[in-house]
């Protein structure tokens, strides 16, 4: 059974309506935005202003926590506050982890409450154990007894409820029986759901939260797969956790929630960045505008059986190699490659010495793998084979793109060995994509060929007699598909364009190529490409596909770059700095997020290979601190615990010692070097709006 009615066209997932408050959520509404207050929720006057703020800027539902039976209390004076500045029909949700009481008092003064299934009635000791069926039948009867309460007060006050697994606080029984896995995930949330369905209680929200984007993806398809046959298809929050701040956790978010969304899965979305609440809301309602748009796009198309991908399991699509340049191969084994265009096909060779050097310094971890050349008519041609000395010394292959120029006109032009030859084909032109290929092996250059999937009968023949030796496929962009908030170039077509390789058996390399249909300005405001990129780059790498990758709507060259290689990183395909794990600010946090993560990144960023969790409480730490190597947790107010991966090492450690004791304990384990002098291009990932 599939997860979704289609991974070729964005058809959303009909599930049961649930009203929040005034607020429908699931069914035929749309999907909903959300997010969460930052201050002390004891501090009723600083919450109701966030909350207002919030609600301003297009916040449809507003989450305050409630980490005990004193803040749960303030919720009630919170409502009051909120309706009385003109929001009483915003609803507000109790976030309640530990504590039953907690969650007890807050039903009485909100329209949601979400509970943590790993963390509620449950003390984690992290113990090794092994579960007979008995121990876990008493673990279910004592937790139904802890958590029927709720439930029944719940169907009692008319309130939803939202069970939100977080990847980062899975229970021992869960752990020890499931593992850390996505299955772990879903029958975490399914042991609460039983529960709640045994009262006749089923106004439910689920949730399948991770900070890493592979993961969280794979726990909600696996979630709709299990839950939607055996159970009412409740309605689904999208979340990535502890994404971070600035360009990174954006990026993570629109892979995680934008894939997902353009399945068709999703009734409401919160990015969790470590920003202030209201600069999630303008990223969240980018990302459903795509999603509206490729469901309108995607108006009458079939339900489809499903592609050839195991969505529950990672596996990388094995593919041939191709040579890209002198010292590089793309495909197989190797990372995916980045490719960049350059600012004119005019450029001369000693205006790309120029870029290249200015560069250099600031792409030591992210070099430029490739130059994608337009050099649409033989004269552009014949003139950019003359920049291939230039770019060999950088280490860099040359990529031609030759618009609508014959074989022969390329023959001529004496394309150097190891360069990329990319030109689209429309499916009446396989004589012409065969002297192509022919050309191409004489010259010892690849051959990147633009298909659209609707062509795609007209070449299979020509394809499958050429072979894969030195080809690339990338997809065409089809001028007529463009549609306002949504790329061309898509996920679900380049989904489609796999299947029909696998057709033919073909393993060729896929360039994963950003671009567009051409508009009459001719601008893409960068919030826009990064969507659209972490969404199509990011959503294809998830699923082990892709072997080149280039993001072509930004015309800054070495931004282009970096936002190719900070989306690879997103989506866990390729490292190339320090990674950080950084949670939302929220009225659990013992320190200030924002100020403590961009301290923390001026020390380390320098760090590659090395994950770093900051996070501001115990919550989901050690949890979501499992793949990181180093962890900086709120354990106290005042006190930090410093963590190697889920293992505390040092407590209680004032907050002003903190930075340099996490120093010391990356040289300790060997993984400390000293930066070098700043460069002048800046590297880290600033706050996008």
């Amino acid at each position: 059974m599939s997860y979704c009615a289609s991974r070729f066209h964005t058809i959303r997932r009909r599930s049961v309506e649930v009203r929040v408050g005034s607020v429908g959520v699931g069914g035929s509404n749309p999907v909903r935005v959300q997010s969460m207050t930052t201050s002390d929720t004891q501090d009723v006057e600083a919450t109701v202003r966030q909350s207002v703020a919030l609600a301003e800027v297009g916040c449809e539902i507003v989450r305050v926590t409630a980490p005990n039976v004193a803040a749960a209390k303030c919720l009630r004076d919170i409502r009051h506050g909120f309706s009385a500045a003109g929001f009483a029909n915003v609803p507000l949700v109790a976030d309640i982890h530990f504590l039953p009481s907690a969650a007890m008092e807050a039903v009485e003064h909100v329209e949601k409450v979400r509970v943590n299934p790993g963390n509620y009635a449950d003390k984690k000791k992290f113990a090794v154990r092994e579960y007979s069926d008995a121990d876990y039948d008493r673990e279910m009867q004592r937790l139904h007894e802890a958590f029927s309460p709720l439930v029944l007060r719940c169907k009692e006050l008319g309130r939803s409820m939202r069970i939100g697994t977080n990847h980062g606080s899975l229970s021992d029984r869960i752990m020890n029986r499931h593992g850390d896995t996505p299955l772990g995930m879903v029958e975490s949330a399914l042991e609460f759901v039983r529960i709640a369905e045994s009262h006749g209680f089923h106004n439910i929200i689920l949730s399948m939260k991770s900070s890493n984007p592979k993961v969280m993806i794979q726990a909600y398809r696996l979630l709709v797969q299990r839950m939607d046959a055996v159970h009412r298809p409740y309605p689904l929050h999208l979340g990535v956790t502890e994404a971070g701040d600035g360009e990174d956790g954006r990026i993570k978010s629109a892979i995680g929630i934008g894939s997902l969304l353009m399945d068709g899965l999703g009734d409401t979305i919160r990015i969790s960045l470590t920003e202030d609440s209201v600069y999630e809301i303008p990223v969240a309602r980018a990302l459903v505008e795509r999603a509206e748009a490729a469901a309108k796009q995607s108006e009458g198309a079939p339900h489809a059986a499903p592609d050839s991908i195991d969505p529950y399991h990672y596996h990388r699509r094995e593919t041939t190699t191709v040579r890209l340049g002198a010292k590089r191969v793309a495909g197989g084994s190797e990372p995916p490659r980045v490719l960049v265009s350059l600012p004119t096909a005019a450029t001369t060779p000693a205006e790309l010495k120029s870029l290249l050097a200015t560069t250099a310094r600031s792409h030591k971890d992210t070099p430029f793998e490739g130059l994608i050349v337009r050099a649409e008519s033989p004269e552009f041609l014949n003139s950019s084979v003359k920049l291939a000395p230039v770019a060999a010394d950088a280490g860099a292959a040359l990529v031609f793109e030759v618009g609508r120029l014959g074989a022969q006109e390329v023959r001529e032009a004496s394309i150097p060995v190891g360069a990329i030859v990319a030109r689209d084909f429309a499916g009446g032109e396989s004589t012409e994509l065969e002297a192509f290929a022919r050309a191409a092996r004489e010259g010892g250059w690849s051959l990147a060929v633009g298909i659209d999937p609707a062509d795609f009968s007209g070449l299979a023949a020509a394809l499958q007699a050429i072979g894969d030796e030195g080809m690339i496929v990338s997809l065409r962009v089809s001028e007529h598909a463009a549609c306002p908030g949504i790329p061309p170039t898509s996920l679900g077509a380049h989904r489609q364009l796999l299947e029909c390789l696998r057709a033919i058996g073909s393993r060729a390399p896929v360039w994963i190529r950003n671009r567009r249909a051409r508009t009459s300005d001719g601008e893409v405001a960068f919030l826009q490409q990064l969507l659209d990129a972490s969404i199509l780059t990011g959503g294809f790498l998830c699923d082990g596909l892709g072997d080149l990758v280039s993001i072509e709507t930004e015309a800054d060259t070495a931004r282009a770059c970096l936002l190719a290689y900070n989306v690879l990183q997103g989506a866990g395909a390729r490292i190339s700095k320090t990674e950080f794990v950084a949670c939302p600010s929220c009225g659990r946090t013992l320190f200030d997020l924002q100020s403590t993560t961009q301290r923390i990144r001026s020390r380390t960023r320098h760090l590659k290979g090395v994950k770093i969790a900051i996070m501001g409480c115990i919550v989901n730490g050690p949890g979501e601190m499992a793949d990181a190597d180093f962890g900086y947790v709120g354990g106290a107010p005042g006190k930090i615990n410093l963590y190697v991966g889920r293992n505390c090492v040092r407590y209680n450690i004032p907050e002003a010692e903190a930075d340099d004791r996490l120093v010391d304990l990356i040289r300790e384990h060997g993984r400390w070097t000293e930066p070098e002098r700043e460069d002048p291009v800046a590297r880290s990932s600033g706050a996008v709006a």
